[in-house]
């Protein structure tokens, strides 16, 4: 199992609403990310700056390769691009994290 993190940024003023888009997540948005392995994900934000931090657990990181091209996960950055910073693709801006300290 793999522990990642990765910093993306909200736009000013769509606290709430992203903080509602994700509390009516889809279903298929769901079960999508648990097919591909991943577990204990979180997001937090950082209000002062905007910037969210997701960390997950993932059987392979490699499976995270194919998302960018299924549907569901297309469809959820098209519905999240006008809130946050994305790339042309609608995919948002993600910068990887590098663990510096775990305690376990």
């Amino acid at each position: 199992m793999q522990r990642l993190a990765f910093r993306m940024k909200l736009h000013p003023g769509q606290e709430e609403e992203y903080q509602r888009r994700h509390d009516a997540i889809w279903p298929e948005l769901v079960a999508l990310l648990k097919e591909t392995g991943i577990s204990d994900y979180s997001i937090y934000l950082d209000k002062e700056s905007l910037h969210l931090l997701g960390i997950l657990q993932i059987e392979d990181a490699a499976k995270m390769d194919a998302l960018p091209e299924h549907p569901v996960m297309k469809k959820w950055w098209a519905y999240m691009k006008d809130i946050m910073d994305c790339n042309p693709d609608n995919s948002p801006i993600s910068i990887p994290l590098q663990q510096v300290f775990h305690l376990n």
